[in-house]
């Protein structure tokens, strides 16, 4: 990699963040000094790592956002978890409800359950309940050590509800603007008079329409689980989901022509539909089953294995606005898909764990395979029906498409992984962590209409490693360096295979958890690097000449400031430039991607006043970004809550997003996208 060079904007936004930073360390000092102990799984819990141990004393940057949270932010679609953490983008192409969109870093991520890759395939998108998770995590930069092929900006692990030894229950029901509807059951414990049989049972039905004209989802989901306590060493826990979709698209696409730039007929209305309400449907069947199992072999090593077969059926027809070609009329284009897609996943593990009277150590040996189909037909129109109104659009001039205008094409996939990673502790200050990967993907892509295949078979040998310092007083300073690769399914302009994007990220940051904080603060400057990228040449073909850079930095707490007060806020800085090698032209900044972002959020239970009342409240700002010669200007977004404990059974809870109703436009990149609209939810549960 090359030198780290932070730019003069980084330096001052540094500068201002680190004081924000020594506010929020000073705050925990004025608080009470009893013992909340609300943030422990905050800060200890990290399976994104794939061995447990405290993020606090892990030189690797990671948020986590535990089941309580997800509750009480109503959070309804995992896009919506890392609103209130540092260096997540999410919610720039509105509130699309077939598809979870996030930015880590300026770059893509992969999505995980419960360890496992979450495979999605171009429109084909695997889309996790929020309702059945009982926490998500982040691992942020490359991580292609414990995770082979995947884009540098991270990996997002969503870990599924699991069945409780103790008996109990809820039952939730939700009404809200949108004319949103849910009804949800989440029932756990022991299995009949057995000891060590235990279950849970997750199920919802929702439904709602969408802050576009025309625009509906209703969703069935049933998560059953069981947990077999074989013997003292040795458990298995089977896991299963289905989930049944039916949804007219959420198109966001709007063009910056009545967006963010003026016409003679004004601004188009955020909620306008340039879609066919009945010709476009979204139609998504998705159903799993694996399980998760451990043998303690001695009081050494333990042996684990997770697997899971997951099918997803999809039927798509979606249209949506290409481009203008009069002041008032713009052309359509239509996507199809009609198919399936099926993957297997097992990751196995051995952990072994040693102590001395210096050393910690815990050695993680894995190999992890990876199998992968999407068959199905599909269809692409660019000139789709007669162009439309972009003002007051009007439906049915269409002609919909027959067999004859679909393909069918394969895209089948295999990756087998070897890792090897080491965490070292010594004298109860020094964190060492050094790792090694070894990756074999194949990709095959079929066009069954004409016989083109295209194909990516490729190797790759990823590190990582890091140092961390342990103080006394609980601050922890870290470096650490991590590798990431992605194969290209693909061919240039002379038939040739693409080589994998490499990425690479340098990282130097600074823990602070003390013994006296329930909580943590921490912070990170960063550079991610990715070499291989596609760019457009100038004869229009796409060349693999590009490099991607993001420099940023990152501030994040989540603390309780008192008994009853407790604060989550972040801040993040990102420097995201792109650079086509094939021309002269400078490096220009990546779409999509702010320079600043910054987020708070504030609980407080009214413990001794009015006992089970606590509201909250944040504020969410996204700064301006740049598409070419397009700018997006800044915005700013409130969020409440509250809640009442009505008895130790029932609670009721209300939560309104976007306060003000405010009007904004999130991005551009081509295409422009509102921002989702205000939203009110009610909730009414009963828990036993």
């Amino acid at each position: 990699m090359s030198a780290v060079s932070f730019p003069t904007p980084l330096v001052q936004a540094i500068r201002l963040a680190l004081g924000a930073s020594v506010v929020a360390m000073s705050m925990p000092l004025l608080a009470d000094e009893s013992e909340p102990a609300h943030l422990n799984a905050l800060v200890v819990s990290a399976t994104a790592l794939k061995v447990e141990a405290p993020l606090a004393e892990t030189p690797r940057p990671a948020s986590v956002v535990n089941e309580e949270e997800l509750k009480e932010r109503n959070v309804q679609s995992l896009d919506e978890t890392f609103r209130y953490r540092a260096g997540v983008l999410s919610g720039h192409y509105g509130s699309d409800n077939d598809t979870d969109w996030f930015k880590v870093r300026g770059f893509d991520q992969s999505t995980y359950q419960d360890g496992l890759r979450i495979y999605r395939e171009g429109f084909y998108q695997w889309l996790p309940e929020v309702y059945g998770l009982e926490r998500v995590e982040l691992l942020k930069g490359p991580a292609s050590i414990l995770y082979g092929e995947a884009p540098p900006g991270g990996v997002i692990n969503a870990i599924s509800k699991r069945p409780t030894d103790i008996a109990q229950g809820e039952i939730q029901v939700q009404l809200g603007t949108n004319e949103h509807q849910q009804v949800g059951i989440d029932t756990a414990g022991p299995l009949g008079t057995a000891d060590n049989l235990s279950y849970r049972l997750v199920g919802l039905y929702s439904s709602a329409e969408g802050d576009i004209d025309f625009t509906e989802n209703e969703r069935y989901y049933i998560a059953p689980s069981l947990t077999w306590d074989i013997s003292d060493a040795t458990s298995l826990t089977i896991l299963s989901s289905f989930q049944k979709d039916d949804a007219v698209p959420y198109n966001g696409f709007k063009l910056a022509y009545g967006t963010v730039q003026d016409t003679p007929f004004g601004k188009v209305d955020p909620s306008t539909s340039y879609s066919e309400p009945d010709y476009d449907t979204n139609e998504r069947e998705q159903s799993s089953i694996g399980y998760s199992f451990s043998h303690r072999l001695n009081t050494n090593w333990e042996f684990q294995q997770d697997l899971r077969y997951s099918k997803l059926d999809l039927l798509l027809r979606s249209s949506y606005i290409l481009f203008q070609n009069t002041a008032r009329e713009g052309t359509r284009g239509l996507t199809y898909r009609d198919g399936s897609l099926d993957s297997w996943t097992v990751d196995n593990r051995l952990v072994g764990t040693w102590y001395t009277d210096r050393t910690e150590n815990t050695l993680l040996i894995g190999i992890d395979y990876q199998d992968l189909e999407n068959d199905g037909l599909e269809g692409n129109n660019y000139a789709f029906g007669d162009p439309i109104d972009l003002f007051e659009p009007t439906y049915g001039n269409f002609t919909p498409l027959t067999a004859a205008d679909l393909t069918r094409r394969q895209i089948t996939k295999e990756q087998t992984g070897l890792y090897l990673q080491d965490q070292l502790r010594l004298d109860d200050h020094w964190v060492f962590l050094a790792g090694v990967r070894y990756d074999q993907a194949e990709t095959e892509n079929t066009d069954q209409g004409t016989g083109t295949v295209q194909r990516a078979d490729d190797d790759e040998v990823s590190f990582s490693g890091g140092i961390m310092y342990l103080a006394d007083n609980g601050l922890s300073p870290y470096v650490s360096w991590t590798d990431s690769f992605q194969p290209i399914a693909g061919t240039d302009s002379n038939g040739k295979l693409y080589e994998p994007r490499i990425g690479e990220q340098l990282e130097f940051g600074v823990k602070y958890a003390p013994n006296h904080l329930d909580g943590y603060v921490s912070a990170a400057i960063y550079n991610i690097k990715e070499e291989n990228s596609l760019v457009t040449s100038p004869g229009g073909f796409q060349v693999q000449e590009g490099v991607r850079e993001t420099q940023g930095f990152e501030l994040e707490t989540v603390s309780y400031l008192t008994d009853q007060l407790q604060l989550t806020a972040a801040y993040t800085y990102n420097d995201a430039t792109s650079d086509n090698e094939s021309d002269n032209a400078p490096e220009s900044p990546v779409a999509l991607i702010p320079n600043h972002m910054a987020s708070a959020w504030l609980d407080y239970a009214f413990q001794n006043t009015v006992p089970g009342l606590k509201v909250g409240g944040g504020v969410r700002y996204v700064g301006g970004s740049k598409d070419g010669n397009i700018e997006v200007p800044s915005y700013t977004i409130m969020d409440l809550m509250a809640q009442y404990e009505v008895t130790n059974n029932w609670l009721a809870q209300i939560n309104v997003t976007n306060l003000a109703d405010r009007e904004y436009v999130a991005s551009c990149d081509y295409w422009c996208y509102y921002g989702e609209a205000r939203s009110v939810v009610g909730t009414v549960s009963y828990r036993w």
